[in-house]
């Protein structure tokens, strides 16, 4: 327990759930990366010391779509 609290803090989750998905054990944080190539040193701890599956949801507020939108016309 106290590995996933001190992950928790060092990867300054916004937010931490713990649920079962597709019969396996599951952990989501909500982190803000400002850039992608800070996406490893928060997945790397995880494949080494946990042995954990990791995958990533970019996600976007609705003003970025907006932004994004108003580029594509």
């Amino acid at each position: 327990m106290q590995t996933i609290e001190d992950f928790i803090k060092k990867a300054n989750a916004e937010a931490a759930y713990f649920f079962e998905a597709v019969g396996e054990r599951t952990m989501a944080l909500i982190v803000n990366f400002e850039r992608a190539d800070m996406i490893p040193a928060l997945a790397e701890p995880l494949f080494q010391e946990m042995g954990a599956k990791v995958e990533f949801h970019p996600v976007m507020l609705l003003e970025d779509l907006k932004k994004a939108l108003e580029r594509l016309s």
